[in-house]
């Protein structure tokens, strides 16, 4: 259960309803998800991290996959459900096999391992590997 309304086009501000429009335009669907329905509570804030979103998510180095399979790995790394889940189902949109979901699952979970235990070791980096 959310913590605050999921604002519909009916009760969000007109900033917030145009980021709606821009959301539905920009990803070619009438659906708007309950993430950005929530953000309508604070349209500044909205504006602003939809903005941020079709930047960094938009055209670039990284394919369009990629970008999703990172940001399941950093979801999965912060504890997010909603984004893990989100991502999933936008990076099987855009081509993700169940064979590369697994070996995604399998890197996330080797370097949750190899990480814990660096940490715990605290082994000091190889001067090799500084820039």
């Amino acid at each position: 259960m959310a913590t605050i309304e999921l604002l519909t086009d009916e009760n969000a501000t007109p900033e917030a309803c145009a980021v709606f429009d821009d959301i539905r335009a920009t990803r070619q669907t009438d659906y708007v998800n309950n993430f950005w329905r929530a953000m309508a509570n604070d349209p500044a804030t909205m504006t602003a991290c939809w903005d941020r979103l079709k930047q960094v998510m938009g055209p670039g180095s990284l394919d369009p996959l990629m970008k999703e399979m990172i940001y399941i790995a950093v979801s999965v790394a912060n504890g997010c459900e909603y984004c893990v889940h989100s991502h999933t189902a936008s990076a099987a949109a855009k081509g993700m096999s169940a064979e590369m979901h697994a070996e995604l699952l399998a890197v996330i979970g080797l370097a949750a391992q190899t990480n814990a235990l660096a940490t715990a070791m605290q082994v000091p980096v190889d001067d090799r590997f500084k820039s």
